[in-house]
């Protein structure tokens, strides 16, 4: 195999010696480093391993993000090894072997397909904050951009050198850029696979530079956007207007029927503002994103029964996803969000294909 091996590197430790060593003992002649605009009190590893014959060091004068780590060595790797039959990305932190790379390189050369070395997160020696992102996150791409994906956020990838060029058009320069390249398997239908590698956790991930707010946050503006651009933007503004017109009727209902107790209260109003909401958004979805002209009691018939699976598949899907991850308040109200999103672009789908085809 011909195999460039591709490692960002921010502040690096003698971790990023052991790595590039590991994969030097494992046959790999040709890896290229990222340096991106590390401080001077970590500029030591790079020193070193620019002794190595096997190394190359790529060097951004100041930190630009490992999305733009990454594009910047697929560029130099396009221009400066055409003959290669692919490369593949580490993390310089020690937590990917060097014989779970061959593994998934051998995988990668052999199926023509890119392979993500994949973790398993029911272990115990797990960081909890680690396996609840990774499995919310496989959840989300699986509900709501149909990508069944076990670890999204693996930092193993050996990609096919012809694919090289796709993803570095893709949009990103920091770490929601990861996220961005496995979308790009849906946008230019790219084959993938997954690979087993072993779960490897130093010193509870403390390495890592993921801010797991404000990056989660990038994370799922990203996802958020590839949904939207799934679904017209007409259904979009009907399925808001929609809501809006549910919660305003509710909240006026709520005070006309104030005398009655809360919980016939609540289910009086809840029905009474859901049902009216539904017949603006058939009218809406009919009329002007779908431009139906089929038999109208058709229609309706096909968008109540769509329309009570929605409520019941929503109920059942918060229902489930609570009690199985055991969530708190804030956190099933997360969940509930994802999972509605999910239903919203569902929902398009079968309007657009059943009830309004």
């Amino acid at each position: 195999m011909k195999i460039s091996v591709i490692i960002p590197s921010l502040n690096p430790d003698e971790k990023l010696i052991c790595v590039v060593d590991s994969l030097i003992g494992e046959g790999f002649d040709d890896i290229i480093l990222v340096n991106d605009g590390s401080d001077k009190e970590h500029m030591w590893p790079f020193e070193k391993l620019s002794s190595y014959s096997q190394c190359t060091i790529l060097t951004h004068e100041v930190n630009k993000g490992k999305g733009r780590g990454l594009k910047t060595a697929f560029e130099f790797c396009m221009n400066n090894r055409r003959d290669c039959d692919g490369v593949v990305t580490v993390d310089g932190d020690n937590q990917h072997k060097a014989n779970d790379i061959y593994n998934c390189c051998r995988a990668m050369v052999e199926s023509d397909k890119v392979i993500l070395g994949v973790r398993d997160f029911s272990g115990k020696d797990v960081p909890f904050k680690s396996s609840f992102g990774n499995n919310m996150t496989s959840f989300v791409f699986k509900l709501l951009c149909g990508l069944k994906i076990s670890d999204t956020q693996t930092g193993l990838r050996a990609i096919p050198f012809k694919y090289l060029e796709d993803f570095c058009q893709v949009e990103g320069e920091r770490f929601e850029y990861e996220t961005n390249m496995l979308l790009e398997f849906n946008r230019k239908s790219i084959p993938f696979d997954q690979v087993p590698i072993e779960t490897v956790y130093i010193e509870e991930n403390a390495s890592t530079h993921f801010n797991p707010i404000k990056d989660s946050i990038k994370i799922y503006k990203v996802i958020l956007k590839y949904v939207f651009k799934k679904t017209s933007w007409k259904y979009t503004l009907s399925s808001l207007a929609s809501w809006v017109i549910d919660n305003a009727l509710f909240n006026i209902l709520e005070f006309i029927f104030a005398a009655m107790t809360l919980s016939l209260r609540l289910l009086l109003c809840t029905g009474v503002a859901r049902v009216l909401s539904s017949i603006f958004n058939f009218a809406v979805n009919r009329n002007i994103v779908f431009k139906s002209d089929k038999n109208i009691k058709t229609t309706i018939v096909k968008y109540y029964i769509l329309w009570v699976c929605q409520l019941m598949a929503s109920y059942g899907l918060v229902y489930l996803v609570s009690n199985v991850l055991s969530l708190g308040y804030v956190l099933i109200a997360v969940a509930k969000i994802v999972i509605d999103l999910g239903l919203f672009v569902i929902s398009y789908n079968i309007q657009k294909k059943w009830v309004f085809k």
